[in-house]
């Protein structure tokens, strides 16, 4: 696949995939004789991957490091750790989040308490 059929499988600008292959986010992208990128399937997996991680907010730093501890086939126990670190910081995050939409539903409700009392007088 070229970068513009990956860009648009996963919504996702052709300049952040250079980004993130120049950076060391994608360790495996093939190219034609030509110098072209021609995504294959192990490659996708890779932006796949990537995108789920940014789209959560896990940090680049972090992702860095575990691409670059995964290619280099280099210590299982570090990139499980990294992965953990990762999982303990979104289930805070989903947990700030969860507090946020119960204050709105709290809010929410109090609109529509005032707004039917509006209308019945």
């Amino acid at each position: 696949m070229t970068i513009g059929e990956v860009s648009k499988k996963f919504g996702m600008t052709a300049d952040t995939i250079r980004y993130y292959e120049r950076i060391g986010l994608l360790p495996y992208v093939p190219r034609q004789k030509n110098g072209i990128r021609d995504f294959d399937e192990e490659a996708c997996k890779w932006v796949s991957f990537v995108k789920c991680m940014r789209n959560a907010g896990v940090q680049i730093e972090a992702l860095i490091e575990y691409v670059t501890l995964m290619k280099n086939d280099d210590d299982p126990q570090r990139r499980r750790e990294i992965l953990v670190q990762q999982r303990v910081k979104l289930l805070d995050k989903l947990e700030q989040l969860q507090s946020t939409i119960e204050r709105l539903n709290f809010k929410i409700d109090h609109y529509d308490e005032m707004i039917m009392n509006a209308k019945k007088n």
